[in-house]
């Protein structure tokens, strides 16, 4: 598959302080590609990098086959939505979409009517004759996003995009957005601190922490097989439980913890010793004491925290340990504080991290 947009060992220092550790990336012609990670681990820095609003300490940005490491943001030739949108105030609506085709002196006939099927995409046509100020927030992000990609950019920025929205509005402006990207087939770069955002609109994600990558992969990869404890804990919950390999049986191996036994499937490794095993709150199961289950606790309900579709639940099991679950609405009604339950897993839930 080509590539849009190439970053190879990109670093960014600032005196001493290194805000980016050297980074290759490769994003592919057409993907929706999210940087995501915590407030200062690097990824808004990143974003900078490839859209020419910071020049790296070392190393190369490549936009299709050409080098723009040293290259100006208005030579990029990129569409960037910004958090705040960034649109004229004194502008109405057509007016603000249509600046960036004055500034390339595109012939008022061609404009007309790119502005019409820029308007006509984000459906803002009834609007054209507004000001941003007259316009919800939802609607400034359509103008924002119109704008963006009126001139057909090869690449399209968005700088944590859905951040001034309230829930319910962001979750209606992912689909729109995901919808549009797919439309125009545009390769877009997405920077969010927003995993459930991330998980919903990418197709693939960088995980960045302290200036360094973690993990890249398909939003399912991520979740399901972090390679880490950090991506682990930073993607949803999970329960991270420390052991040591004390047996194997036919490729399960025993793992020994302060909580008790765990059984879990592992290829060939029998140098493994001391490990971290994570095991996410919605796979475990409420087992009766005759089911038959690989790996089985018990303990006692110590919160429920009711949270709509589900509820959140921490047993403590009998050795002391701490375990969150997460309960169905078909199990909510059987279970209450103070309440003894047997849970458990089978041997091929949960993965083993590496530190």
């Amino acid at each position: 598959m080509s590539l849009d947009v190439a970053v190879e060992k990109v670093m960014k220092q600032y005196g001493n302080f290194s805000a980016l550790m050297p980074t290759s990336v490769e994003i592919r012609n057409g993907e929706f590609f999210t940087i995501l990670g915590p407030s200062g681990s690097g990824k808004t820095t990143l974003l900078k990098l490839i859209s020419g609003f910071e020049t790296p300490t070392n190393g190369s940005v490549y936009i299709g086959s050409e080098d723009v490491t040293n290259a100006p943001p208005h030579k990029r030739n990129i569409g960037m939505v910004f958090q705040n949108y960034a649109l004229f105030p004194h502008m109405t609506v057509r007016e603000n979409i249509a600046f960036p085709l004055r500034m390339r002196k595109v012939p008022k006939a061609a404009m007309k009517k790119k502005v019409d099927e820029a308007l006509e995409l984000v459906q803002l046509k009834a609007y054209e004759n507004r000001y941003p100020a007259q316009l919800s927030g939802g609607q400034r992000q359509r103008v924002a996003l119109a704008r963006a990609v009126v001139f057909d950019p090869p690449v399209l920025l968005l700088d944590e995009p859905l951040g001034a929205l309230d829930k319910q509005l962001r979750l209606q402006m992912q689909m729109e957005i995901k919808k549009l990207q797919e439309k125009l087939k545009i390769t877009t770069i997405s920077v969010t601190h927003d995993q459930e955002e991330a998980l919903t609109m990418s197709d693939r994600i960088c995980i960045i922490n302290e200036g360094k990558v973690e993990q890249i992969g398909t939003p399912r990869q991520i979740y399901e097989h972090p390679d880490n404890q950090f991506v682990a804990e930073f993607i949803g919950e999970t329960n991270l439980i420390h052991g040591q390999v004390v047996g194997w049986d036919h490729g399960i191996a025993a793992i020994k913890t302060m909580t008790g036994e765990i059984f879990h499937a592992v290829s060939a490794d029998k140098d493994l010793t001391k490990v971290t095993f994570a095991i996410r709150p919605e796979t475990i199961s409420i087992v009766s004491p005759q089911h038959a289950i690989d790996t089985r606790w018990r303990g006692k309900v110590h919160e429920i925290v009711y949270i709509g579709e589900s509820c959140r639940c921490k047993l403590i099991t009998e050795k002391g340990g701490e375990l969150k679950i997460k309960l169905s609405h078909k199990e909510i009604p059987f279970v209450s504080e103070g309440q003894e339950l047997v849970v458990g897993w089978e041997v091929n839930e949960g993965i083993l991290l590496n530190k």
